[in-house]
């Protein structure tokens, strides 16, 4: 049987031991992750152009010539890059970093679609006919 004073020590040199390499094992804070969810991508529309207009001014430049993709964030435009390609247009009063791939990806995406295939479908329709 084990003296209770010597249980005592061990029990508080075992928790000091705990604190200690708590407080070691923290390290950096992880950043927040960003939140998307009000996030919304869409083509330009005429109704547009005063916010891009807006966006523009901001940036000193002129607004890009073609159709945009633009991010939208609460129904106010945040950042817009030309499908075309060339510059993004970004609000520098908002934080935007997260946008610019998400906004590259969709431009591509509208830029070089796919090409629908009709024979597939096709088949399928076949197939429903024969089994009618």
């Amino acid at each position: 049987m084990i003296h209770p004073e010597f249980t005592k020590t061990l029990v508080t040199d075992h928790l000091e031991r705990l604190r200690r390499d708590a407080r070691v094992v923290r390290g950096p804070r992880r950043r927040p992750l960003v939140d998307t969810r009000d996030v919304e991508l869409r083509l330009c529309r005429i109704a547009d152009d005063p916010e891009l207009d807006r966006l523009a001014q901001l940036e000193g430049r002129p607004v890009p010539f073609g159709r945009l993709v633009v991010a939208v964030i609460r129904g106010r435009i945040v950042a817009a890059l030309p499908l075309a390609g060339g510059h993004a247009l970004r609000d520098p009063f908002t934080k935007t970093e997260h946008l610019m791939p998400l906004l590259e990806l969709r431009a591509a995406q509208l830029r070089d679609p796919k090409p629908r295939r009709l024979i597939p479908r096709y088949v399928s329709l076949m197939r429903g006919s024969i089994h009618a």
